[in-house]
């Protein structure tokens, strides 16, 4: 680039700086938080979250309205190999439509570390269940509890830290909804990098 060619590209940048154009989106700038203040009860917040995504979502005073709406869900669909790891769940369906083969099962059932509701995601990790049964199943079923929520994915990271004491599991991610893509002609497809369907089944322990 000559000296002439040079100047001149430093005296227009000179010229565009007195003569600022506005910003197009003044709300994106400035010191105003980029994550709000929540405004509802977190619960109904992550219910939203959630079911905007396509998930499905079912709120359970207890123990035994779980148990009974669980059962359900497996009769309606006419499930009969329902695959889960945690011995804690296992009882709450019947022995004869478990299996220990993830690749045929209909439904997985796991729990998670935490939810969260601005994002109407679920936080998994190592602990639940391992690595593949939130994913490999077509449907995925997760249960939690509502002191597992918090609002925003940072709460839930400082909490993880705090859980296990800075030794944090192997493998920690983010499931927001059934998995989708549009990448083939922007067409949106559910279903191909995981579960179709997902539930969160939450538990009030904390009423």
């Amino acid at each position: 680039m000559s000296t002439t060619s040079k100047n001149n590209i430093l005296k227009k940048i000179r010229l565009a700086l007195t003569h600022s154009t506005p910003i197009p989106f003044p709300q994106s700038e400035g010191t105003s938080p980029v994550v709000q203040p929540l405004q509802q009860d977190i619960v109904v917040e992550f219910a939203e979250q959630f079911t905007n995504l396509q998930g499905k979502f079912q709120f359970c005073t207890d123990a035994s309205e779980l148990h009974h709406n669980l059962a359900v869900l497996v009769t309606q669909h006419e499930w009969t190999k329902v695959y889960c790891e945690d011995e804690q769940w296992k009882s709450l369906v019947q022995e004869r439509v478990w299996t220990d083969d993830i690749v045929t099962c209909d439904a997985s059932i796991t729990s998670c570390e935490l939810l969260v509701a601005r994002t109407g995601s679920i936080i998994l990790s190592s602990k639940n269940s391992g690595r593949i049964t939130s994913v490999y199943a077509p449907v995925h079923i997760c249960i939690a509890f509502t002191s597992q929520l918090v609002y925003d994915i940072k709460d839930g990271l400082v909490q993880l830290k705090q859980k296990y004491k800075g030794k944090l599991p192997s493998f920690i991610t983010l499931a927001t909804g059934p998995s989708r893509t549009a990448d083939i002609e922007k067409t949106l497809v559910v279903g191909v990098h995981g579960p179709k369907e997902v539930y969160v089944f939450l538990v009030d322990d904390i009423s």
